[in-house]
This record gives structure tokens, C-alpha cells and sequence, in this order.
């Protein structure tokens, strides 16, 4: 058996070296490809609102980006395999099982034995990426502003996670073949409750909300709100500006308890007419039912999830039980394989669930454009976006799949430009892209 594990860590660490290599020439040779000319002297086109320098500051930075989260995701995969393979799930077992006797203690502290590894272990490949962040001057944190959220982070992640591992592992033991039937339909109304508390509960342990300072603008996005049939009081102002330099806006929650944000840096970078567009693009979500649609597929994903990671689970404890040392799925050792299991079918899927986001933000677009009627603001809007955020105007193809929940800038602010608009701005977007393309010749 001895010999079985050893050849898996090897092939294992093999082929994540072969793939780090791969994605690297990937990113920094395959992907090195110009801008398509259908962009080329159009809003979309970076030489227009960015100047050489910013342009190589963003090609830089999200390509460092794009190459830690694509050796982040399979590391993961190799931790949870390496804890498996080496009996560490197995001691952190006997060492929980050795130092209490009812079930809940047991799993509290098994799991804060894998949870304090893996963070450790996946501690520099996140330092790496907040010290790119900082250097390309998009964080704003300190470092110990940094280690409180990470450290927020663990330990929110540590109790959700006892109570979910607790119950799930309950079930197993009560549901032999069905505990994945049993666990989805659980897991239903706990997504709803988690999309119902977070932004009262979860959201303020990390920054302060509070209602929008600027009593004229609130005035102006409550009207555009009553035009929507939306019924809101406030718009939420978040103090982000100290830890970043992006900008950004957003819907959260659901019934009573839903939100629009605004992060503070926004409010500081554009003017209002552009804060108006982002905020009937975040309009659009309430409006087209964004939200529970997102919800009622990510559920209809986790049914056909949870059955395939119960078949995948018994098949390899069947197979290969005595290598992992496992002779059961109801013993809490096997956690580090479900977890496995699961990092890898989210990933499988991620192509999926960011092609139906990325429809749905063309979407809010559209209807964005629509309600306001200025497309000259929506496309400067996204032009500061992308200048403040370093953002990559045309991804890479594995990028945009794997990472982009939204369009690629450049597909973005083209629909804009040349979206139909029956009035005399879309006119003057028309006369506006043509001086854009003569200086471009020019």
C-alpha cells in the first residue's frame, strides 16, 4: 500500500508541474495575441482611454492574476490528496475522537485541524497575490489590515463549516445510499437563510454600510428605482476605498434584506451621471430576477453535485478505500475527499455557471442603457473601470471561460457604442466613434 501512495504523490506533483508549465507558456506566449479590429478605434479600444503604460501595467498585472488562480485551484486539489494519502485525516480523527465524546465537539475539532493546515499551506499563494496587489497599487491595505480579513475569513469559513460537516456526516450515517438526497434537500433552505443574513450579518464583519451620504444622488437613484417598480429606501455607501483602488457596485441579499451597494471608491472616481448607469445595471438584476434565478440554478447544480460526488465517493473508497484509509464514507477521514471531489466538479462547472452571468450581465447592460438613455456615460463608466482596476480589455480564451462571470471590457463598451438607441445621443455615439476612428488612422 505503501508503494501505492508513493507513486500517487509522484504522479501527482508531476503533473501539477507539468500543468503550472503549461499554463505559464499559455499565458505568456499563446495568449499574447493583439486586439481583434473589429475593437481597434472603437471606445473599446484600450490606445483610447489608456496610455501605453497603463495598457502594460494591465497586461502585466491580470496576467500574474490569471496565472496564481490557475495553480491555486489544482494546489488545492493536491493538498486534500497529499492529507488523504499520508493519514493526516485519519490522526486528526483519532487526535478529535481521542480528545471528546460527543459527535459535534469531534467534528468542531477535526476540522479546525484541517482548516488551520490548509490555510497555512495556501497561505503563500494568497500573500503572493495581495503582494501583487499592492504593488500594482489596486490594494490599499496594510498588511496587518489584510491578515484581519484573512483571518475574519477563516474563522466565519470554520463555523459554517462545522455545522454543514456535522449534519452532512449525521446523515450519512443515518442514509446509507440516499444521505446526498438527504443533504440537497437541507442544503436548499440553508442557501436561502445564508442569501437572507449576509448582508445584515456576514458583510458588516468586514467593512462599515451605512446609507448613501449624498442625499441628492440617493434622491436621483431612488427615482430611477420608483421608475423600476423597485421599492427602496436607502442606497448602501461601503467604506472600501481602504483596502482597494478598484471600483465596483452590487446586489445582495433577498426579500427584505436585499441591497444595493455602492462602494465608496466608485462614488469618488465617477461622476453622477455614470453612478446612475451602474446603478440601473444593478437595478436590472432585482428587475429581470437575476437573484433567484442565480439561486434556483446553483440549487438545480448542487442536486445533480451532491449525487455525483456521493457515486464519485463510493466508487473510489471502493476502490482504492484501503490506499486513502478509508473503510467507510460516514467516517469524518473522508472529508478531505469530498472536499476534493466537490473542488473539482465546481471547477468542471465554472465554464457554465460564467456563461449564464455573463448573459445576464449583457442583460443589465441593455436595460441600464435603455432606462438611462446615455451611452456616453455608460462607456466612460467602464472605461474608468477598467483603468482603475487594471482590468484586461480581451482575456485570454481559457480566462474569460474559467474566471469572467462578466464580459470582457472590450466586448462590453463595444455593445454600448453600438447599441440602437432611437434619439440624438445615439447619433452623437455614432459622430463620436467616427472621430475616434479617424484619430486612430490618424
Amino acid at each position: 500500500m505503501r508503494r501505492t501512495v508513493k507513486r500517487w504523490a509522484v504522479y501527482a506533483l508531476l503533473g501539477y508541474g507539468l500543468f503550472a508549465l503549461a499554463i505559464y507558456y499559455y499565458l505568456y506566449g499563446l495568449a499574447s495575441g493583439g486586439l481583434p479590429e473589429i475593437y481597434k478605434g472603437t471606445s473599446a479600444d484600450p490606445s483610447v482611454f489608456l496610455s501605453g503604460a497603463e495598457q502594460a501595467l494591465a497586461q502585466k498585472y491580470s496576467t500574474i492574476k490569471n496565472f496564481l488562480f490557475f495553480i491555486s485551484v489544482p494546489f488545492e486539489w493536491l493538498v486534500y490528496l497529499f492529507i488523504l494519502v499520508f493519514g493526516l485525516s485519519r490522526k486528526f480523527e483519532e487526535w478529535s475522537k481521542g480528545t471528546v465524546r460527543f459527535s459535534f465537539g469531534q467534528t468542531a475539532i477535526y476540522l479546525f485541524y484541517l482548516s488551520f493546515l490548509t490555510f497555512l499551506l495556501a497561505f503563500p499563494l494568497q500573500y503572493i497575490s495581495y503582494h501583487y496587489s499592492r504593488v500594482y497599487k489596486i490594494s490599499a491595505q496594510t498588511f496587518p489590515q489584510w491578515m484581519k480579513n484573512e483571518l475574519i475569513d477563516f474563522w466565519v469559513s470554520y463555523v459554517i463549516m462545522t455545522v454543514l460537516v456535522f449534519v452532512l456526516y449525521a446523515l450519512m450515517k443515518r442514509f446509507k445510499k440516499k444521505w446526498w438526497l438527504a443533504a440537497w434537500t437541507l442544503f436548499v433552505p440553508f442557501t436561502i437563510f445564508m442569501m437572507y443574513v449576509q448582508p445584515v450579518v456576514i458583510d458588516p464583519l468586514y467593512n462599515d454600510f451605512y446609507p448613501l451620504k449624498d442625499k441628492k444622488l440617493e434622491a436621483k437613484i431612488l427615482t430611477l428605482a420608483d421608475q423600476a417598480n423597485i421599492p427602496a429606501d436607502h442606497v448602501y455607501e461601503v467604506n472600501k476605498s481602504q483596502e482597494t483602488n478598484s471600483l465596483n457596485a452590487y446586489v445582495t441579499g433577498i426579500g427584505e434584506n436585499a441591497r444595493i451597494v455602492l462602494w465608496d471608491t466608485t462614488l469618488n472616481k465617477l461622476d453622477d451621471d455614470e453612478v446612475l448607469f451602474v446603478m440601473a445595471h444593478e437595478m436590472a438584476h432585482y428587475v429581470k430576477k437575476h437573484i433567484y434565478i442565480g439561486i434556483g440554478s446553483y440549487l438545480v447544480l448542487a442536486f445533480f453535485g451532491f449525487w455525483l460526488a456521493a457515486k464519485w465517493m463510493e466508487k473510489l473508497v471502493r476502490k482504492h478505500g484501503e490506499e486513502l484509509q478509508i473503510q467507510e464514507l460516514s467516517q469524518l477521514r473522508s472529508l478531505p475527499l469530498l472536499l476534493l471531489v466537490l473542488s473539482m466538479m465546481m471547477f468542471a462547472s465554472s465554464p457554465f455557471s460564467n456563461a449564464i452571468s455573463r448573459f445576464e450581465e449583457k442583460q443589465a447592460d441593455a436595460y441600464a442603457i435603455e432606462m438611462t438613455q446615455n451611452k456616453e456615460a455608460a462607456i466612460s463608466a467602464f472605461q474608468k473601470l477598467a483603468r482603475e482596476g487594471l482590468s484586461e480589455v480581451k482575456p485570454p480564451w481559457l480566462v474569460k471561460i474559467f474566471r469572467y462571470s462578466h464580459p470582457a471590457m472590450a466586448e462590453r463598451i463595444y455593445t454600448i457604442e453600438t447599441y440602437p438607441l432611437p434619439d440624438k445621443q445615439g447619433k452623437k455615439m455614432e459622430e463620436n466613434r467616427g472621430v475616434s476612428a479617424q484619430k486612430s488612422r490618424n
